[in-house]
């Protein structure tokens, strides 16, 4: 069953990475070797999670790169439900 409401991966950035390990948004961007923007957007729900930070999310607290893409992908998925209108759509059905 599709989760109609799943979080933003940045949210779970925040409170599975950075909050155990007190680490600021800036020494984590630094550890991490990307923008502090970056990770700061990310964390705000305000830019998607790239394959590039899943990876090094991935080497740095132990999580797996997929699962970080997955739960994006999950969001991503859930906002298109929510903000598309697609009841015009009809089922194609095959000929008789």
């Amino acid at each position: 069953m599709p989760m109609y409401n799943p979080p933003h991966p940045g949210e779970s950035v925040q409170v599975l990475c950075l909050e155990p390990f007190e680490l600021s948004i800036a020494d984590a961007a630094r550890h991490l070797q990307i923008a502090e923007s970056d990770l700061a957007n990310l964390c705000e729900a305000r830019a998607a999670m790239t394959p590039d930070i899943a990876i090094r999310l991935e080497q740095a607290f132990g999580s797996t790169a997929d699962t970080w893409m997955r739960m994006q992908a999950a969001y991503d998925l859930a906002q298109a439900r929510a903000n598309a209108d697609h009841a015009s759509i009809k089922r194609i059905e095959r000929p008789a």
